[in-house]
This record gives structure tokens, C-alpha cells and sequence, in this order.
């Protein structure tokens, strides 16, 4: 594997706008989330960070079901900053529109909005739209090429079994650059890896849980397929959990109450084990996916997985439970001015 170039390393967040505390210990009212998720976007671009990335959720522990407007009220803030989805759950959205909302974005950050599709993890959003889960593979499957055929920014024709056929039908409105940048989010499986080299799209790993060295032949794979076909590379990523304090010990005592009561209550949904302090600290040891610790452990953390992935951005997913405002925004501003430098410096 080549060395990664630190001038185009990439240091980005990730946030569902979980629900968190206030000061009196009780969960905010949504509305305050948003807004608070708003002001921890506007310091992320402060102090230098490349991307903040909004999931879409539609349960009662998240406050984000709406990326683009959130990423909207964002954009009107800010001036660096790329504004995207994490992830766009594309089989119970519409493809056309998931563009135009988009394509809006972008131009009202000048440039700066991105998609990430994906099919997620969490299902709720079928039944609330209408959809059956048993359609879960063809929905995404037809949604990404119709999606795929949208981004060409050229009049489209195209049919399937999901929706009416489109013939020689324009999409409104065109970005100024010609080609909204597209990533696909893959949590393990070659067929998503397949996918994203098919249609030309950046990929990005989801590396929620194990050892990040375990997606090692995901990226490998991907590369093979673009240079199998005659391509020229394309951006690989990854998200994971973590969280940054002034120590090891701080970072990890803070977070792992939230983490606990996060994986748990989601784990009583899906028929997991409770998750143990020996589980946590195993993930957050060097080999795991929790991105936990002081800014000099966090930092050393991503460098190693940046380099053993061939991969050149890296996405911390910073909200894990109802963690409270200010000691997000004290993540962030440790991510951004002592992190991000060291990550380029480790990898120099």
C-alpha cells in the first residue's frame, strides 16, 4: 500500500443528533438538539474540520429525520465545511427528490454538499413510508440505479418495477459543478463493495464494531474493481464511533455510561447481549473500532487505520448516547485543533 499523502487526509464528523442531557440530567426536547447540533456543526468549521455528516433517523432517541434541512440552517453558518448525509436511506426515500433537496444544498453552501447513500441500519423508516421490508433488496437496488442515472445531470429515461418509468425527464436543479459528489456506505459485505465500484461511487466504510483491519480486503477489493475496468482511484472513508477528552481516562469514564445505555437499549431490540466495561475497553483498545481516548490516543489510532486501509478520510461518529452539549463541543474542539494535526504530522 502506497503512503497516504497527510495534505489530503480528510478529517470529518458524524452525528445522529442523539437525544442528550441536560443540565438538570433529563433528555433535551428535540428542538433544542437540532438547534445545539446546528452550533456544534458551526464549531467544526472553526477549527478547521473537513465534513460534518447527519444520519436519518426516525425514533425518539435521535432528533434528526430531516438531514437536508438541518444541513441547510448549517450551510448558512459556515464557510468551509462539507455538508452531507450519514446516510441517506435511499430504499424508503425517493431518488429523484433525495437529488433535489441536494442539488439545493449545494447550491446554498456554494459547493459543499455531499450524499452518502446507504441502506442503514434501522428499519423504521419502511412502515412510516409505506414500504414492505421484504421489497429491502430490490427497493435499494432499483433506487441506486435510477439515483445513479440522476447524477449525470442529463435528461433520464429509465424503468423498473418500483415506480412509473421516466423518459427523457430532467432533474431540477443542476449543480454548478456538474456532478454531485456521491458516496456508498458498505457495513461489510462484498456486494456493497461491487456496487459502489459499479457505479463509480467513493466508498465508505462503516466501521461501527471488531477490528477496523478486518475491512482491510473490502478496500483492497474495491481498488482491484476500479483498475479491473480501467478506472482512476476513488476516495475510500471510514466512520466509527469515538470520542475525545483531555485523557484516556476522562474520555473513556465520560463515554461509556451513554455507550452502555445507547447499546443496550438497542441490543434489547435486536436480541443483543448487554455490553460490559471488559467489551468496551476491548473496543476501544488499538485493534477495535472505538475511536476513545485523549486527543494523542485518538489520533494515533486513526493515522493506523488510515494507513492500513489505503483510506484518506476518516469520520468520527461523536454523538454515541445522551451525552450532554457541552461535552460534545469540547470533543469537537479537541478533534479539530489537536487531533487533525496530529494525525497529518503521524502520518508525515
Amino acid at each position: 500500500m502506497s503512503a497516504i499523502d497527510p495534505a489530503t487526509v480528510e478529517l470529518g464528523l458524524d452525528t445522529f443528533g442523539d437525544v442528550s442531557l441536560g443540565e438538570d440530567g433529563t433528555p433535551e426536547h428535540h428542538a433544542v438538539v437540532l438547534r445545539n447540533v446546528v452550533e456544534q456543526a458551526v464549531l467544526a468549521d472553526q477549527v478547521g474540520l473537513s465534513f460534518i455528516g447527519l444520519g436519518e433517523h426516525h425514533r425518539d432517541d435521535f432528533a434528526i429525520t430531516a438531514p437536508d434541512v438541518v444541513l441547510a440552517a448549517i450551510a448558512s453558518r459556515t464557510e468551509r465545511i462539507r455538508l452531507g448525509s450519514a446516510v441517506t436511506v435511499l430504499s424508503s426515500d425517493d431518488p429523484i427528490r433525495v437529488f433535489e433537496r441536494f442539488s439545493t444544498l449545494d447550491a446554498l453552501s456554494n459547493g459543499r454538499a455531499e450524499v452518502i447513500l446507504g441502506r442503514g441500519s434501522f428499519t423504521e423508516s419502511f412502515p412510516l413510508f409505506g414500504f414492505e421490508l421484504e421489497d429491502y433488496e430490490r427497493l435499494f437496488s432499483e433506487k441506486l440505479d435510477l439515483f445513479a442515472q440522476i447524477l449525470t445531470e442529463e435528461p433520464v429515461t429509465w424503468s423498473g418495477s418500483i415506480r412509473p418509468p421516466l423518459t427523457d425527464q430532467r432533474i431540477y436543479p443542476p449543480t454548478e459543478s456538474g456532478r454531485l459528489k456521491v458516496w456508498i456506505g458498505v457495513g461489510g459485505t462484498p456486494q456493497s463493495v461491487v456496487r459502489a465500484a459499479h457505479y463509480r461511487m467513493p466508498l465508505m466504510l462503516a466501521i461501527i464494531g471488531g477490528p477496523p483491519a478486518q475491512f482491510v480486503p473490502f478496500a483492497n477489493y474495491y481498488r482491484e474493481l476500479l483498475a479491473a475496468d480501467g478506472v482512476d482511484p476513488l476516495p475510500v472513508g471510514m466512520h466509527s464511533p469515538g470520542y475525545v477528552a483531555d485523557t484516556d481516562e476522562q474520555a473513556r469514564d465520560e463515554l461509556f455510561t451513554h455507550f452502555q445505555a445507547q447499546r443496550d437499549r438497542i441490543g434489547r431490540e435486536r436480541g443483543w447481549p448487554p455490553t460490559t466495561r471488559i467489551q468496551f475497553e476491548r473496543d476501544a483498545s488499538p485493534e477495535g473500532a472505538l475511536h476513545v481516548g485523549s486527543p494523542e490516543t485518538v489520533a494515533r489510532k486513526i493515522a493506523t487505520n488510515l494507513t492500513s486501509l489505503g483510506i484518506s478520510r476518516f469520520d468520527l461518529k461523536y454523538a454515541n448516547g445522551a451525552m450532554p452539549h457541552h461535552q460534545l463541543m469540547r470533543c469537537i474542539e479537541l478533534y479539530g485543533t489537536r487531533v487533525a494535526p496530529l494525525v497529518r504530522d503521524m502520518l508525515a
